[in-house]
Order: C-alpha cells, then structure tokens, then sequence
C-alpha cells in the first residue's frame, strides 16, 4: 500500500500564477533516492516551486514507469532499469520491447546521485567468511523484483561463477522488511546496496558483531568485472577504508586496505514532457544546495552529489536515458560541462 510520506506545500509556481501540484516516489527510509526527493521537495517549498506529494516505500523500477506513463511526475531510479524497459526485458518482460521502446522515450534525467555501492555482509558468527565461501548458502539478494536484485546475481557470478538457484539460492525481501530480514538470520549472508555509514547495517549488527566483505582486487581489475562496471547503471567505487566512516559492530574487509565495489548510476527522473523551465528550476535549486542535501544524512556525502562526468554517473554509453533540455540549461548556467552524450 502506498503511504502519503508527506505532502509539502508553497504558495506559488516559478513563473506561473498558481502552485504546481507534483507528485514524487521515493523508496525506503535510510536510503539517498528517498533523502534526495524528500530534501528536494522541501526546498521546492520554501522556495516557492511546487506542492510535492512524495510516496516512500515504492519499487523503483514501477516508478520509472509511472514517470514514463505520466503518473508520477518525478522518481529516483537506478539507471540499469531504463536499459531494460527499453528492451522489455528483467521486471518489463510483461511490457515487451517494443513499448518499453516508446515509454522510456517520454523519460529524462534532472541529475544524478549514487544508489550506494553493493557489498557482502554476514554476521561474524555465520558460515559465510568472505565471497569464495557462498556455495551452498542462503544469500539476501534483494527485492523480489528489480535493479538491485540483477545487479546483486549478476555481481555473485562475476566473482564466483556462481549462479541464483544452482551454486546458492538467493532468498528475497522488500525493502521495508529487509533489516529484520537480515536480523532474523533468513540468510547466510546478503549482498545489498549500502552506503557508508548503513542505516540496514547498523540496524543488523544490533543482533551480532558482522562484516562488510570488498571485491577481491584480483576479481575487481579483471576483464569481466571491468566490463561490468561499464554496463547500464553501474560505476565502479573504490575508497581506501581509512577515508570511510566507520560503524559502530561492522568490520571492512579488504586485503590491501581499499574496499572495492560496484555502485549503482541512479538518476532523478522526469517525464519529458515537463514544461523546460519547471525542469531548469528544480534542477538549479538542487545544483545551488548541494551542502544542503549532503548535510541530510552522513551517507549523502559519499553519492556523488553534483558529478557530471559519465565514468562517474553512469549516464551516455547504453543507457537511453538523457538529461532534460531544462536541466541541461541549469547545469551549464552553474558552469559545469555537459556530456554531448547526455544530452537530448
């Protein structure tokens, strides 16, 4: 069930005469897609924009269609799911190539923000002690739908050769049950978005001391895992563990000091027919409170607020997805360099 998270009123639209109505999802609590729309929303408000009604707890792959559709005015989404409308494929195998061909053309980009990275995790009392141990184990892969259940099966076989189903079984959850998921051991282990720090981490090693595995160095430059980290919505992340907010109960793991990950490319998107000034003002007001949103929670320093480069946002290459021409405008006004790949 849909729940109202919060409905965020102003008195006036930029440049109209009466307040725009928008409507927003967002997914779990904890988690940047939401923070991000929620902080948008709110400086929408005291900005005068919009009236933002903003849904938490959504699938974010049902949100990119409700944006293509018209539905939703406005959703975080990884960027791996417009790759797959677009081929009908993964969560749209019901909608078919060719009008997920059609819809994810009504869909553009405002910005950009990080998903989290993926990583292993198990409580230190588990059989799982690291990512050659997952034969034969029970692990949380992630929603029963969507990006990052792809990303965490597609992840295990790059670095195990291991398959959902054969070499393991992957066992899943909605986000909003998943820490208690997690807690009430329903896994041997989980490979999942996190942040740096995690919210789901700290609220799953209140059962029990666990911790957070890297790619192995060996697995993480190799070819395959390379070609991986260039595939739709994905980016690759790699931070000394020094520079890394430690979590109270959560050991990194990594054999040389740097933890190795994928991290999910998301972005804002809008459907394209949101009028080119709507869209330049909600994307100027984000450029112009970056500290703003990174301030929100200690995870949004480290989702690459405001990068534009494609290696680091996962935009051009084969993501269909572009940024809006309002967007592009307010972009290049605060004087960044768009990627005439990105744009439409």
């Amino acid at each position: 069930m849909k729940t109202a998270l919060a409905l965020i009123a102003a008195t006036a639209a930029a440049g109209a005469a009466h307040a725009q109505t928008m409507t927003a999802e967002g997914s779990n609590p904890g988690s940047s897609p939401l923070t991000t729309i929620m902080t948008l929303a709110e400086l929408a408000s005291a900005a005068g924009i919009a009236d933002f009604q903003v849904q938490d707890g959504q699938t974010l792959s049902d949100s990119l269609v409700n944006v293509a559709r018209g539905t939703t005015d406005m959703a975080p989404v990884p960027l791996v799911t417009p790759f797959m409308l677009s081929r009908g494929a993964g969560p749209y195998s019901a909608i078919g190539a060719e009008e997920g061909a059609q819809l994810i053309g009504n869909v553009q980009a405002l910005f950009t923000v990080s998903l989290g990275a993926i990583g292993l995790y198990a409580y230190n009392s588990s059989s799982v002690s690291g990512w050659d141990s997952l034969e034969g184990k029970r692990i949380i892969n992630g929603p029963p739908s969507g990006g990052a259940l792809a990303n965490a099966r597609a992840m295990i076989q790059l670095i195990t050769r291991l398959e959902d189903g054969k070499g393991y079984t992957g066992v899943q959850s909605n986000w909003g049950q998943m820490s208690q998921f997690i807690a009430d051991g329903s896994g041997d282990g989980a490979v999942l978005p996190i942040y740096f720090p995690d919210d789901r981490l700290t609220q799953a090693a209140a059962a029990g001391a666990m911790t957070l595995y890297s790619v192995p160095k060996e697995a993480y430059e190799g070819p395959q895992f390379q070609q991986y980290l260039s595939s739709p919505g994905t980016v690759g992340y790699a931070v000394p563990i020094d520079e890394l907010p430690q979590q109270q109960g959560v050991t990194l793991s990594s054999e040389d000091g740097i933890w190795r990950g994928p991290a999910t490319a998301g972005a804002i998107v809008v459907n394209s027919a949101m009028n080119f000034e709507t869209a330049k003002t909600l994307t100027s007001l984000f450029l112009d409170n970056l500290d703003t949103f990174a301030s929100k929670a200690p995870y949004m320093r480290y989702v690459l607020l405001g990068a534009i480069d494609a290696a680091e946002t996962g935009m051009c290459g084969p993501n269909p997805v572009k940024y809006h021409p309002g967007a592009v405008a307010a972009w290049e006004e605060a004087g960044y360099t768009v990627p005439d790949c990105a744009k439409p």
